[in-house]
């Protein structure tokens, strides 16, 4: 007891010790089952989405999906069924609140109620500001915010009146910090994130749980399908090899484990991968000198120029070293999650070479 007493540093300590070990009771005890559960996942045939609902097949889960590209979706259905998913999939435009209130009307018909909602259908336009048009933001704020709150407006009543339910947002790093060349997907973003948070504190007494997910960069495949603008090759090529770098950037496989564990422990943020844990603490502590730092970042990246503000998507922008070996984690993560498909090609240079020769 003297020793506790001439050690305020070890009584700190144990007492630290003493409330993780009842915190990680609770999370233990409060375990959220999600066998036989339904969960509905919006942009879940392709990228993260995807990946997502094949670790939801490991937990029993019922499964709906939903894209807007139906060719996509049905590859998407085929492959969760073949992995023995219960699976409905179902095509949708998440920003029309019809469409959004005809899908949850059909899953519910399908499955009976929905047990849980993933938000993680995303959109990202890639550029300097001056290419940038007022279109650019109004579509972001479309996919990354109105899309989350139709969906979740459209599932509150009947999880109200059972006082049961799990929301995930899944939000960025980039509705933390700000980086240049993706201000209408960070405004989005940003939205996002305090809409999930507000909605965690609000929607708690009805015992219904959200979670805010703020990825770093994630190997999904997700360039060749995102939007660049000015010198579209060179924002491109800077984009994917940045997605690449197994240092900054995160497995997609690994990024829906923890989504969903955090799902099921009910956890209230989580931020993806070591790099963006410390980008989000940094501009906490030191907000002027991130911004200081990401003003230099910027003065890397390319200039405004090239097609100006016309859009042209990933893959119709490649470059000399974009795909590369460089970049040969993203090819096979594209190939892998349902992002870039042609028939017979099972690695990026064979969907080179059929595009090529489609040409």
């Amino acid at each position: 007891m003297n020793e506790l007493n001439n050690n305020p540093l070890l009584v700190v300590a144990i007492v630290v010790g003493i409330l993780f070990s009842i915190r990680a009771l609770v999370r233990w005890w409060n375990k959220y089952d999600l066998n036989g559960k339904t969960v509905l996942i919006t942009g879940g045939s392709r990228g993260l989405g995807l990946v997502m609902a094949r670790e939801l097949i490991r937990k029993g889960a019922h499964l709906a999906i939903c894209g807007r590209d139906e060719a996509g979706l049905e590859r998407a259905r085929k492959e969760l069924v073949d992995r023995g998913a219960d699976v409905l999939a179902i095509p949708c435009d998440v920003t029309d609140r019809e469409q959004v209130n005809q899908m949850v009307e059909a899953v519910r018909s399908r499955f009976g109620q929905i047990d849980v909602l993933i938000n993680n259908a995303g959109a990202i336009a890639v550029g300097p500001m001056e290419t940038m048009t007022i279109e650019d933001y109004e579509a972001a704020m479309k996919i990354h915010f109105w899309a989350p709150l139709y969906t979740t407006l459209a599932l509150l009543p009947e999880m109200r009146q059972r006082h049961e339910g799990r929301i995930v947002n899944i939000s960025s790093i980039g509705g933390k910090v700000s980086p240049p060349h993706l201000l209408p997907y960070s405004a989005s973003k940003f939205a996002l994130t305090g809409f999930s948070e507000g909605l965690r504190a609000e929607l708690a007494s009805y015992g219904i749980v959200v979670t805010t997910i703020c990825p770093g960069l994630i190997r999904t495949g997700s360039p060749y399908n995102a939007v660049f603008k000015s010198q579209h090759r060179a924002e491109y090529t800077w984009f994917s090899l940045s997605d690449s770098l197994p240092i900054i950037s995160m497995s997609a496989e690994r990024a829906a484990r923890q989504i969903i564990a955090a799902c099921q422990y009910g956890d209230g943020e989580v931020v993806l991968s070591m790099t963006a844990q410390i980008a989000a603490k940094f501009h906490d502590l030191f907000p002027g000198l991130t911004a200081t730092i990401l003003a230099f970042f910027n003065t890397l990246l390319p200039e405004p120029g090239g097609i100006g503000t016309d859009r042209a998507l990933g893959k119709d922008s490649y470059s000399s070293l974009s795909p590369s070996g460089l970049t040969a984690l993203t090819d096979k993560a594209a190939i892998q999650n349902n992002q870039i498909v042609e028939e017979g090609a099972t690695n990026i240079n064979e969907v080179n070479n059929l595009m090529a020769n489609k040409g």
